[in-house]
């Protein structure tokens, strides 16, 4: 992975996730945008397996759904943004082509 795919998985995800597991991951699926998309489900889900809201009376009181809320947000955004290792438009990909077999010959 180089410097301009690090760079925006970090700006993607903040400065302190590991590297390594971004090394690590970006190996395995193959795309920055992959990657970012992976950690940001793992945190939303994190957050889903915790209560979002709870309360001590009188002494505290946390509420996490404005993190869940800006975490779906993040996700959703993703798909918006332009990553360094995307292919360019118009660049050559692989295209799917449809034909249809016929028969040599027509059968009575």
């Amino acid at each position: 992975m180089d410097l301009t795919l690090l760079a925006w998985l970090r700006a993607q995800l903040g400065t302190a996730t590991d590297e390594q597991d971004l090394v690590s991951r970006y190996e395995r699926l193959g795309r920055a945008r992959a990657v970012a998309a992976e950690v940001l489900a793992e945190r939303r889900a994190k957050l889903l397996a915790e209560p979002l809201r709870m309360t001590v009376d009188g002494v505290v009181t946390i509420d996490q759904s404005n993190n869940l809320a800006g975490l779906e947000r993040q996700i959703t955004s993703l798909a918006e943004l332009v990553a360094p290792d995307d292919p360019a438009a118009g660049e050559a990909g692989a295209d799917l082509v449809i034909a249809p077999l016929l028969p040599t010959r027509r059968t009575r």
